[in-house]
């Protein structure tokens, strides 16, 4: 029996009407048995549904913005289906069920378990248009709701994967179906072994892609980018990109680890404990080869450029004159494990530590709390992070034009600086 394939569609692939046609046409020459199919939700959506959340946690009105998304996808409906279609009723469904959700009480302590109870109606809602699309293109396709798959621990918002019991429901639910039909379901979205929604953390549908590669002992992984592949910088921000043919885990694990936006950063290591390749690709240009990522590809060390934005760089002095020590890096590392902050960049001197996170809605507030009573805290906001693999000296220096510089640390291969615009 031939290998499982696995593609993934981001939000970028599914954004419009437009794009769920394309969707569909590189899927007809390519759709067999054996076949997953992983969506994200469509365009914004996620984004949208975390603005929504803010405005309920501020006691402010959210009913225009719920609006305004109810309409986005019911014009995509419009425009890939007659009027009447079965469709139309269940998106309907859908918001029913999203503002049964919003209705109930939200507050800081539970805010993380109500992220994601709501947040998953974005995937819900793109994969039940996507199938329905497919399906009146006569790709007959099954959907399956991936919270029946991925068994997570409860660490709300960034779900840890119950690996066996995840594997056990793949092989036992999904295996017999996709011996039957390709299937469709959802990224980004598990339940924990109380049924209770959970998510993998933002921009998480690669690794579920990878999750359930690993689970169901898959020939290949292929993620499909509105960019030719993996590239040693991101075209929105930088001019002259060069395309890697293809990486080794071990490089790509390295570019993901620091911010690379194009592969989410835990899809590699269940890929390569499992020796599966995983494949990036266009979809806009189908055909081309895009990158490949797999065990035995040959290293090419260019400069690879990576930028991360709406940083915050918090330093913490110490107030007694002593010097830093472990007991104190500890005390910083606990408060932020407790609040699931993840360090982008550390340095220590002798009487401070200087760390820099992603911004995330009043986890800055809680840190500060926290540790007030230990240290002298300072903190800068809408910062960039830039990261430089295989760094050329001189080209460096290009990228630190008009900006000031934070904070800045490099190792044999890799330099680092927090960075800010100058304002003219």
């Amino acid at each position: 029996m031939t290998k499982t394939q696995i593609y993934k569609f981001g939000g970028a692939s599914v954004k419009d009407a437009s794009a769920v046609q394309n969707l569909a046409d590189i899927l007809r020459n390519r759709l067999r048995n054996n076949f997953v199919i992983v969506v994200s939700a469509m365009g914004k959506t996620t984004n949208q549904l975390e603005n929504i959340l803010t405005l309920k946690l501020e006691n402010l009105d959210y009913s225009k913005n719920s609006s305004i998304l109810k309409s986005y996808h019911l014009d995509i409906c419009s425009e890939l289906f007659p009027d009447g279609h079965v469709i139309f009723p269940k998106i309907e469904n859908y918001f029913i069920l999203l503002h049964h959700e919003l209705n109930k009480p939200i507050s800081k302590d539970n805010y993380d378990e109500y992220y994601d109870r709501v947040i998953g109606f974005g995937e819900l809602l793109s994969s039940r248009i996507v199938m329905e699309y497919l399906c009146s293109q006569n790709l007959l396709i099954l959907w399956q709701d991936a919270r029946e798959l991925i068994r997570t621990d409860s660490d709300f918002r960034f779900a840890k994967v119950d690996w066996e019991k995840t594997r056990w429901n793949c092989q036992t639910q999904l295996k017999p179906k996709l011996e039957q039909f390709p299937v469709l379901t959802q990224g980004f979205i598990g339940a924990d072994s109380a049924g209770r929604p959970t998510t993998l953390g933002r921009e998480g549908s690669d690794f579920t892609a990878a999750i359930l590669a690993a689970s169901l002992d898959a020939g290949s992984v292929t993620i499909w980018k509105d960019v030719p592949g993996v590239l040693n910088a991101d075209p929105k921000f930088f001019e002259d990109t060069k395309l890697f043919a293809e990486l080794d885990y071990q490089q790509a694990a390295q570019m993901t680890y620091y911010g690379a936006s194009v592969i989410h950063p835990k899809t590699i290591k269940p890929l390569a404990n499992a020796g599966v390749p995983l494949f990036v690709k266009s979809f806009l240009n189908p055909d081309s080869d895009g990158t490949k990522i797999h065990k035995s590809a040959v290293q090419i060390n260019i400069p690879t450029v990576v930028l991360k934005q709406n940083q915050i760089l918090v330093s913490f002095k110490v107030t007694d004159f002593h010097f830093i020590e472990e007991d104190q890096i500890h005390e910083v590392y606990e408060q932020l494990k407790a609040l699931k902050l993840r360090v982008n960049m550390l340095q220590v001197s002798a009487i401070s530590i200087s760390i820099v996170i992603d911004a995330q809605l009043f986890k800055l507030e809680k840190l500060l709390q926290n540790l007030q009573a230990s240290f002298e805290i300072r903190y800068n906001e809408g910062l960039e992070l830039l990261t430089i693999l295989h760094a050329d000296p001189v080209q460096t220096q290009s990228y630190l034009r008009g900006y000031d510089v934070l904070l800045n640390q490099s190792t044999r291969n890799t330099f680092q600086a927090v960075r800010r615009k100058i304002m003219s």
